[in-house]
């Protein structure tokens, strides 16, 4: 998953709308290092229209959010952002009267580019309009990400102006605390909160921000203020942002995990189907339509995840036969989890081995792409404090992050595929190219959908096995695995949410359908449970770019390149599927109408 996945309410919506406010994702930070785009002058009235909209509702949102101009680059002001129930609804309101505006422009008046333009904006509107009005914010963190886990950078400033902005939001955590404190007992008064069975050591993470000393992440982010910030200023930075996490922001942290203890997670709902939240099949139904951004149902989900669970189980029986396994296909599964040989020895030995495969990847990425970027990406660690309740690795602009706790439920097997997704030619990979993007207007450099993201993430994986990065038997059933496990999404999300599945059959499906470590299985299934919809967009991305890629394939025959026709898909930056599809297939025309050749 990428963390761009940067993505605006549902709950994650919601933490990451907050998140790009704090300005503290790499995507962000690094967008606001490029010089601003220019963009080619509207063409007619419709075009100045859309553009003042859409200009307009993106100055409009910054402010609101709580950031300001500087240097000609929004970045995060010396404020939190307010969350409280008033200004939710007055966001909520304000898109809706955007969305009407947007309703009166002349689609067919406008040009290709602002047509994407105007898609990209109604998506993006009706899912942070539906998401506000459905009061997502009564229930602010699931099982996976939380609105106190995004406040801390995770790289330091270069700014003395930056690390004072920084030392303002810390001073202002008690009031923003104090809001979500007060939405969350509003959600639990209605039914609406986070199913007390994912939350099982989730308050642990708010643990290390308690503390008095340098182990508390933000007293120890004062001691990495760069030399670049000379003295006397930069001991006046770390002695005022010490003394108000001291004073302020700790305590702030130790009311909130007293909360979450005391009165949060006993009173938590003990359901677990969206579909029993207040208007709840209405609501997972806008989910699906936001993460898949196409109207699907959830019966026309679940079938299509039940045909690829069983397309995929008959490959993995092929390849358990290359690796010359005699026995069944659960036996192979649980030798693959317990056999010694498959898992690092040391945090170390995982992430040299992550390191590796990468480089491998760098060298076949010529054969891939037209355009490379110039940002590079880091390997690192999953921080200590989220390592335990976190995912198996994420990407991002600055860095690809892999867990090495728990090492026995991190077999390597898996890891060339989960390079290839959060790394490159994956999520490090495609938000580097966002960020050299053609000129577009700002909003579209922020706006993330999942299908396109963690679809192209997926495909990525399947782009391995054309690269030659999958090295044994082994390692290409760790891809089979983790396809598998996104069609498994499918149905249990789905079984979950619409169907009435328990926790139990969810575990118990993934983990007899994948070779995914236990640990892994069981906070896959949390996620899913906390976050619905969100796990739909993986595989349903993924098929419709395989798709496409088949249709390119037998519409151009020998003259096909993958190159041109994965910088279509990258260049566009992030949209929604029928907007993918219609500009891929238009990529297709015109190369078939110049045989093969750019026009």
């Amino acid at each position: 998953m990428s963390l761009s996945a940067r993505r605006l309410p549902t709950l994650s919506r919601l933490v990451l709308s907050l998140s790009f406010a704090l300005g503290v994702l790499p995507l962000a930070a690094a967008a606001q290092e490029a010089p601003p785009p220019t963009l080619a002058p509207p063409a007619n009235v419709a075009e100045n229209a859309l553009r003042d909209l859409y200009t307009r509702e993106w100055e409009w949102r910054q402010t609101e959010f709580m950031r300001e101009k500087v240097g000609g680059r929004w970045q995060s002001s010396g404020r939190m952002p307010s969350v409280t129930p008033e200004a939710w609804a007055r966001r909520a309101a304000y898109w809706k009267e955007t969305l009407d505006a947007l309703d009166a422009i002349p689609l067919d008046q406008l040009g290709r580019e602002e047509r994407i333009n105007a898609a990209v904006f109604r998506a993006s509107l009706e899912a942070s309009e539906a998401n506000a009005r459905w009061r997502t914010f009564e229930a602010p963190f699931n099982s996976d990400s939380f609105f106190w886990g995004y406040i801390n950078p995770s790289q330091p400033f270069q700014t003395e102006a930056d690390w004072r902005r920084f030392i303002g939001r810390l001073s202002d955590v008690p009031r923003y605390f104090d809001e979500q404190i007060a939405n969350m007992e509003r959600g639990l008064a209605r039914g609406w909160s986070v199913p007390r069975v994912t939350l099982d050591g989730r308050d642990t993470t708010l643990e290390p921000y308690v503390q008095s000393g340098d182990a508390n992440p933000l007293l120890a982010t004062f001691d990495r203020i760069p030399p670049s910030i000379p003295e006397p200023v930069r001991s006046r930075l770390r002695e005022e942002g010490r003394r108000v996490v001291q004073m302020q922001t700790i305590p702030a942290y130790a009311k909130l995990l007293q909360f979450i203890r005391s009165e949060y997670l006993p009173r938590t709902r003990t359901t677990t189907a969206a579909s029993e939240l207040p208007e709840g099949r209405a609501f997972y139904q806008s989910q699906i339509r936001e993460y898949v951004t196409r109207d699907m149902s959830a019966r026309e989900i679940h079938d299509l995840g039940l045909a690829e669970v069983a397309r995929i189980s008959a490959e993995m029986e092929a390849v358990k036969q290359r690796a010359g396994f005699d026995g069944t296909l659960a036996q192979f599964i649980e030798f693959l989890r317990s056999d010694p040989q498959f898992y690092a020895a040391t945090p170390r030995q995982l992430l040299g081995e992550a390191s590796l495969i990468a480089k491998k990847i760098d060298g076949q990425l010529q054969y891939l792409v037209g355009t490379l970027p110039r940002y590079r990406f880091t390997i690192l660690p999953v921080a200590d404090d989220i390592a335990p309740i976190y995912t198996s690795g994420r990407g991002g602009l600055d860095a690809c992050y892999f867990n090495t706790y728990d090492l026995p439920s991190r077999p390597l097997y898996n890891l060339p595929a989960l390079v290839l997704h959060e790394c490159a030619p994956g999520h490090s990979f495609q938000a580097a190219l966002a960020l050299e993007a053609p000129a577009r207007p700002d909003f579209r450099q922020q706006t993330y959908f999942s299908g396109y993201g963690e679809g192209w993430g997926l495909y990525t994986e399947w782009l391995g096995t054309r690269m030659g990065i999958y090295g044994t038997p082994y390692e290409e059933f760790g891809r089979l695995t983790f396809e598998m496990w996104r069609a498994a999404r499918l149905v249990i999300d789905t079984g979950l949410h619409e169907y009435g599945w328990t926790r139990e059959q969810a575990i118990d499906y993934l983990a007899s359908h994948t070779a995914l470590a236990r640990h892994d299985v069981v906070t896959e299934v949390d996620r899913y449970i906390s976050w619905p919809g969100q796990a739909l967009s993986y595989y349903i991305g993924y098929r419709t770019i395989l798709d496409l890629r088949a249709e390119a394939e037998r519409e151009l025959g020998p003259a096909f390149d993958q190159r041109p026709f994965h910088d279509t898909i990258l260049s566009l930056g992030s949209v929604p599927l029928p907007v993918l599809e219609e500009e891929v297939r238009r990529f297709i025309a015109e190369r078939k109408a110049t045989g093969g050749a750019a026009p």
